[in-house]
């Protein structure tokens, strides 16, 4: 295991390590963990669901060959990050002696441990305003809808901001909107669509809200007077309505206001609701043209732009880049 020359890092790892329901995978469970991240993989591009404990080497290299460069197993490349498995207590029947009795009886440490349900992993280094970075969050199908990976992604921001880092940050393919959406669900701010739509949860960050508003699609965010949830005031910042087949993007005072990561995420984040609603995301011809300069973050012609240009769904079969 390669250790954080981050010492924040460090501490954050070993607080993700000791949550409940999260086991760090062992060196010798790395082929297993593959083997997840592919089914993973799978689902995502290719529209299959497959039982990770079922892959065997055929079905392997039949995905793999059909996910192309995506599918591409990367040998020494988990270096960068740390690997954990996702448990469910009510199915666990590991061995008292843990993943070390599982390998003597030829497991590898995941077949024959029931409560291993889902995969997450934590990179070693910080990355975009020093926040902890979040891959491999999966969950096989019929682990799905008990908040496990819900759990996680809570255990990982309370372990980032316990050690003074703003959060953490994660990235999902715009083909792989079943994950875009559960993020938003989430109330994950929208950060970026350079290569794949980046989300993220900080402290800066406030509570937002989505509402329909006489055909308008209003972003609010919850100010609360001493930290009190019950008492959340919900104020509007920007909302999104139609001229025509163009869109109609309206700033409230509240908005002009705010400034640092509200005022550029907001936008951003609206934009993402709009498309994942199939609503307009250009404003005229002048503001397309420009479109391009928007292509990492920013305007909504700018995740319009990248969805134009690379938001072909891998599963044709076709290996198209997938992601805006």
């Amino acid at each position: 295991m390669v250790r954080s020359w981050d010492a924040a890092v460090e501490r954050a790892q070993e607080r993700v390590a000791a949550a409940p329901g999260v086991r760090a995978a062992t060196e010798d469970e790395g082929r297993g963990f593959a083997l997840w991240d592919l089914a993973s993989r799978a689902e995502g591009e290719l529209g299959e669901q497959i039982d990770p404990e079922s892959i065997g080497p055929a079905e392997e290299r039949r995905l793999r060959e059909r996910l192309g460069e995506s599918g591409r197993e990367w040998p020494g490349g988990e270096l960068y990050r740390r690997r954990y498995w996702l448990l469910d207590r009510r199915l666990d029947n590991t061995p008292p002696d843990g993943p070390e009795r599982a390998e003597r009886d030829g497991t590898g440490g995941t077949s024959g441990t029931g409560g291993i349900v889902g995969t997450v992993a934590v990179d070693n280094w910080t990355k975009g305003a020093g926040q902890l970075a979040v891959s491999s969050l999966y969950l096989r199908p019929s682990a799905r809808g008990r908040g496990l990976a819900a759990a996680a992604l809570d255990h990982v921001y309370r372990a980032a901001t316990a050690e003074g880092l703003p959060g953490y940050g994660l990235e999902a393919h715009w083909a792989w909107q079943h994950a875009v959406r559960y993020y938003l669900r989430r109330g994950l701010w929208a950060a970026s669509w350079k290569h794949a739509i980046g989300l993220t949860r900080m402290p800066q960050l406030p509570p937002y809200r989505m509402r329909e508003e006489d055909d308008r699609l209003v972003l609010l965010v919850a100010e609360r007077p001493s930290h009190d949830p019950a008492g959340a005031v919900w104020t509007p910042l920007l909302a999104a309505g139609r001229e025509g087949r163009w869109l109609r993007l309206d700033e409230t005072a509240a908005y002009r206001q705010t400034d640092g990561w509200v005022h550029g995420y907001a936008r951003s984040t609206l934009a993402l609701h709009l498309a994942l609603a199939g609503r307009p995301l250009v404003r005229g011809p002048q503001w397309w043209a420009e479109a391009w300069r928007w292509s990492d973050t920013g305007e909504p012609e700018g995740l319009a732009y990248r969805i134009e240009h690379l938001g072909q769904p891998a599963r044709t079969g076709t290996r198209t880049p997938a992601t805006p």
